[in-house]
């Protein structure tokens, strides 16, 4: 038998007062947890879903988000957490092209929701307490028996394509995961774990994010960032760990109050996804004294966190997200699939007991995205001597704003819907807070005009308000290779080194 809850269980019969999460002003023991997961799956059951049914959370960070996710899990469904920054549009294809059965959705969101049926909606206080959706439902105590190779999630991620793609997880993706995380970031019982992302992101949600369940430890979760507020739960709950994305953790190191928290239990701060610039990393050093930053690498197509920094070596491999982890291979290959030596850059290649089989309902995609049984990754770097890792420049046209992955191609669908534009790409620029920012750059039709304004309103509802440009240029025409592709780091470089008026 295999269940997200199972480690729930154990703690909760060994010792059921002992603290599994921390929401606002509720500290909820195992015991308690596995109530409301039990009672969770009772209320799948009384609406119908069956194992192997997709059950869709579309919600912000809540008790109610884990419970949920422990109830979907043991009752033998499918999780399908959904990006809640998403557009009405995005949110309806995700939920159509995965087939869910059922979607819990915060009150707040329910616009987002539009569209789409089967619907259970979480006010304020079913978020704080999700069984209390569950009153008049027989809790379901028995988790369903599913096998180590049963799906127990799909996430969709943004891809080259101009929709994202449903990444299949499978239990054995999961525990491998876990078990590298808990070996490599040494997790016990006393280990308390600061949850800022959204839990939707493989950031939170798996970095090492439910593994501190299986080991006993406890969740602190913030439903809405803000930095003052995670520095001083850090403080409050003598935190040990935290994952961070690169904007939250300026954020923090920004913070004029920074001085005044107690941040001496925080043991280690997981960031990465980008070559981390020593400054960052001193900087790190004066705000976080008795804590070091883990530079990392990891993709949602493997559950996140492949390689990671190792203690004392930041400085000396600055630019590295370290080595990879222990049940993770990496290989540099050409276009060709074939191996290339250390130091030399090309497609970042991984392999292992955590790396997904594939995309949901899309055969082709999978098939593309394989050498054999190494997954392309569409990142490129190299690998010194050593093992450890640098990525140099990413294959896909990937945009990172604020943490957020954003594919070119999704913006650019969207603004092709334009009748004013004849060419568009979207690229990223940089942006001191947000690290990128969503750049259109359009070649219009003859005797056409358009606006920032124009555009940013016709992105509403099509796009979620991440992925909208946020800065128009008007160009002639596009740079493009003899093949007739746009040379988007061209674009990128010219508009980097020059201020182009928008």
């Amino acid at each position: 038998m295999v269940s997200l809850s199972a480690g729930v269980a154990w703690w909760a019969r060994t010792e059921p007062q002992r603290t599994a999460l921390v929401y606002g002003t509720q500290r909820i023991a195992y015991g308690e947890l596995l109530r409301r997961a039990t009672a969770g799956a009772g209320l799948l059951a009384a609406r119908g879903v069956q194992p192997g049914d997709l059950v869709a959370l579309l919600m912000k960070n809540s008790a109610a988000f884990v419970e949920l996710g422990l109830a979907v899990s043991h009752a033998g469904a499918v999780l399908l957490p959904i990006n809640y920054r998403l557009g009405a549009d995005e949110v309806r294809y995700i939920v159509e092209h995965a087939g869910a059965k059922l979607m819990f959705v915060d009150e707040e969101l329910s616009a987002s929701a539009a569209g789409c049926d089967n619907l259970v909606v979480l006010d304020a206080a079913a978020q704080a307490d999700s069984s209390r959706l569950a009153a008049d439902c027989a809790p379901r105590d028995a988790a369903h028996a599913g096998r180590p190779g049963d799906l127990f999630r799909l996430m969709y991620t943004s891809g080259t394509t101009d929709r994202p793609k449903g990444v299949m997880h499978s239990y054995e993706n999961y525990a491998w995961k876990c078990l590298d995380h808990i070996s490599a970031l040494g997790l016990t019982r006393d280990d308390r774990l600061l949850v800022v992302g959204p839990l939707y992101h493989v950031g939170a949600f798996d970095l090492p994010g439910l593994a501190l369940l299986l080991v006993g430890g406890s969740l602190a979760l913030m439903r809405e960032f803000d930095p003052a507020e995670a520095l001083a739960l850090i403080e409050r709950e003598r935190l040990s760990g935290a994952w961070m994305a690169p904007v939250m953790l300026n954020r923090c190191l920004a913070c004029d109050e920074r001085e005044r928290f107690d941040l001496s239990s925080l043991r280690w701060l997981i960031g990465g996804g980008e070559r981390t610039p020593e400054q960052r990393i001193r900087e790190f050093d004066s705000v976080f004294k008795s804590a070091r930053y883990i530079d990392a690498y990891g993709l949602t197509e493997t559950c996140s966190g492949d390689t990671m920094m190792e203690a004392g070596r930041e400085i000396e491999r600055i630019g590295s997200t370290g080595r990879a982890l222990a049940h993770v291979q990496i290989e540099i290959r050409d276009a060709q699939g074939v191996t290339l030596a250390a130091g030399q850059s090309g497609e970042i290649c991984l392999r292992g007991p955590k790396v997904t089989r594939g995309y949901w309902r899309d055969p082709e995609k999978t098939a593309a995205s394989f050498f054999g049984d190494w997954f392309r990754t569409g990142d490129i770097g190299h690998l010194d001597a050593d093992g450890f890792l640098y990525l140099t420049d990413r294959k896909k046209d990937m945009i990172i704003s604020g943490g957020e992955n954003i594919a070119s191609s999704e913006v650019e669908r969207v603004l092709y819907q334009l009748p004013q534009v004849a060419e568009a790409a979207a690229i990223g620029l940089p942006d001191a807070q947000w690290g990128e920012r969503v750049t259109a750059v359009v070649v219009l039709q003859p005797g056409a005009t358009l606006t920032l304004e124009q555009l940013r309103a016709h992105c509403e509802g099509r796009l979620g308000g991440f992925k909208t440009p946020k800065r128009l240029v008007l160009r002639e025409a596009l740079p493009r290779n003899p093949s007739g592709k746009v040379l988007k780091r061209v674009l990128r470089d010219e508009l980097t080194q020059a201020r182009t008026p928008e």
